[in-house]
């Protein structure tokens, strides 16, 4: 309805979808299904002992589970998102970008999986009587422009998952540095195990492994570096893609191909020139240190890490 093509950027697409956005935010009607009330049923599996079913599947086991931070169900992210709008919903447009601090929603998870609506958050929102207007329409810029944007650009790239989908300006501008020296050099073993120079990243991986999530704003400097510290760029987007899939409870999602492809230039601009990067942007640990408390950002994953650890025991 909003677009017959990928779009360019949230600027080109955002205007089209005002053009319908009170057209389709309104409540849902009723369905007309009726649920059998015996539970979910999956051929052949028999799910009346759900750890049994598991060990019957072919599963990789290498990843651990997370953290008992998310807790599945669409009850589960009602009760989240309520605590969001009434305790943190407020500080959204000043904190959004500040990783030390969980002034999130946390919902895409819930949304990867079905568990909760958009339609439901946005009017949760929209009709939340205690938030100003520019609070309210910073989370739903997010909420509705920015994830059809991701949703624009699976739909219509069919290569939304490979180097090539890139723009051709960030594929030449990344060709052209792609012998530049790197002084940095991390191998897949190396990521995973968040053994890298820079404690920040190590923080963010550490964050993703124990959690299933990452902070929005870590999740870019997180793939940038990669970038920076891959021998091309080609193997830095397959890393990044591989680690987005195998660890994040959201990865395999639109909104997270598009942060992906978004690390390489998708949906942003050229930018000044510099080594390895070429033309495509760059993010640096001083602006962390400069945007936002990190070191506070660093103690809270580590505290998270324990906790999980003192679960386990």
């Amino acid at each position: 309805v909003v677009s017959s093509k990928a779009e360019y950027a949230a600027r080109t697409i955002r205007p089209k979808i005002n053009l319908h956005v009170d057209e389709y935010l309104v409540e849902a009607k009723p369905s007309i299904l009726e649920h059998p009330s015996t539970g979910l049923r999956v051929a052949g599996i028999d799910l009346s002992d759900v750890d049994v079913a598991l060990k019957s599947m072919k599963l990789k086991r290498s990843v651990a589970p997370v953290s008992d931070l998310f807790k599945g169900g669409n009850s589960q992210a009602q009760k989240r998102f309520r605590f969001f709008l009434d305790k943190r919903l407020s500080n959204y447009a000043e904190n959004s970008n500040q990783p030390q601090t969980d002034d999130i929603s946390q919902m895409s998870p819930y949304l990867h999986f079905g568990q909760i609506s958009s339609l439901q958050l946005a009017l949760m929102v929209s009709n939340h009587t205690k938030s100003t207007k520019m609070v309210k329409d910073a989370f739903l810029e997010q909420l509705i422009v920015r994830r059809e944007l991701a949703i624009n650009f699976v739909y219509y790239s069919p290569d939304y998952d490979s180097y090539t989908v890139l723009p051709q300006w960030a594929k030449k501008t990344l060709d052209i540095h792609k012998k530049d020296e790197r002084p940095w050099l991390y191998s897949r073993k190396q990521l995973e195990s968040a053994g890298t120079h820079d404690d920040y990243w190590n923080a963010a991986m550490l964050e993703m492994k124990t959690t299933g999530f990452m902070h929005n704003y870590m999740r870019m400097y997180w793939g940038k570096k990669i970038l920076e510290w891959s021998t091309s760029p080609q193997t830095a987007f397959k890393t990044v893609l591989s680690l987005n899939n195998k660890y994040f409870l959201d990865g395999r999602d639109a909104n997270s191909y598009t942060g992906v492809a978004w690390i390489f230039g998708v949906h942003d601009r050229a930018w000044a020139e510099r080594p390895i990067f070429g033309k495509v942007r760059y993010m640096a640990a001083s602006g962390l240190e400069r945007k936002c408390d990190i070191r506070a950002y660093v103690e809270k994953v580590n505290y998270l890490a324990a906790q999980k650890v003192k679960l386990k025991k």
